[in-house]
């Protein structure tokens, strides 16, 4: 029986030292989807509070039977909290079993969200990117930059990282970190140049509610795949009509919200029935493909389940 007192906290350096590989991370991702296939597995569309000011209030809502977990999370970003020095985004993972409600544990939202998004793009490029992918790019060097070039350099043949965004720390840590994978470095004087030459883009530009468009699919080349973390809010969306294969993380939860990630005559499918084997992957070299992701909770239920075993938290 869980001890109400002492229910286990994963802080975010208690995450980190798990040591938890991609593999594991789309082996875990995958399992949950063919697990909501059986309708063994469940997730409801995040919902959404904007007050207008700024600030993003999300929370989102996964629960599975086997493991038998309730996982909800809940983010709030704000853009004054760089002021107050604290990230833009913070939040938590609260789990509980999914059979009795008592709590199982607590984890720290930061590092799942940052995880998670991407094993999701990572299981998405098993199925959308070219297996020879040697140059990847990024617009936006934060947080999800670096957990994309960890999970990249991890399945794929890495040899270039491309860079362009505003802030010269974050430009310098993801240098920083490609460097210490043995890659070379060039960061760019506008999105375009850094996107033309990759074989994988990650765009992960901040969301505000200000932001103007500013990248164009046209500008990838042929056989390359794009990992779009952001709402796809700085993309022009009259140009995804250039992607041959646009994939989004759940058709489910796209319905149920407004403003849409991308054009729905434009969307194959999503995750689900990629993974499920419904809609096709890459079916030629030449194919420009898109993971446009909001939000999926079963990656968040996928990382967190797997995190409690590792910790030993769950069988």
């Amino acid at each position: 029986m869980t001890d109400l007192k002492n229910i286990p906290f994963l802080s975010e350096a208690a995450l980190a030292g798990l040591g938890i590989t991609t593999g594991e991370v789309i082996e875990s991702i995958e399992s949950m989807i063919a697990g909501s296939a059986r309708s063994a597995v469940w997730s409801a569309p995040k919902a959404v509070i904007q007050p207008g000011d700024g600030r993003y209030m999300m929370a989102a809502l996964a629960a599975a039977d086997d493991p038998a977990l309730l996982a909800v999370k809940t983010v709030v970003l704000n853009p004054r909290n760089t002021e107050r020095g604290l990230a833009q985004i913070n939040g938590l993972v609260t789990l509980l079993s999914s059979d009795t409600g008592l709590p199982v544990a607590i984890l720290d939202g930061n590092w799942i969200t940052a995880v998670r998004t991407a094993g999701l793009s990572a299981t998405a490029a098993r199925h959308l990117a070219r297996e020879d992918s040697a140059v990847a790019a990024f617009i936006g060097a934060g947080v999800q930059a670096r957990s994309h070039l960890a999970a990249f350099a991890d399945i794929y043949p890495l040899e270039e990282v491309r860079i362009f965004a505003r802030g010269r720390a974050n430009i310098d840590r993801l240098s920083e970190a490609a460097a210490a994978l043995g890659l070379s470095v060039v960061v760019c004087a506008s999105p375009e140049e850094a996107a033309r030459p990759a074989d994988l883009l990650v765009t992960s530009v901040t969301y505000s509610p200000a932001l103007e468009p500013f990248l164009d699919a046209d500008w990838l080349k042929p056989g390359a795949f794009a990992a779009v973390t952001d709402l796809a809010a700085p993309w022009k969306k009259e140009s995804f009509t250039a992607f041959d294969r646009l994939v989004i993380d759940d058709m489910a939860q796209e319905a149920a919200l407004p403003n849409k990630l991308a054009p729905p005559e434009a969307v194959s499918g999503d995750l689900t029935g990629l993974v499920l084997g419904e809609i096709a992957g890459r079916e030629s070299p030449q194919e420009r493909s898109a993971f446009i992701f909001r939000g999926h909770a079963l990656g968040d239920l996928a990382l967190s389940a797997l995190a409690c075993r590792k910790a030993g938290i769950v069988d």
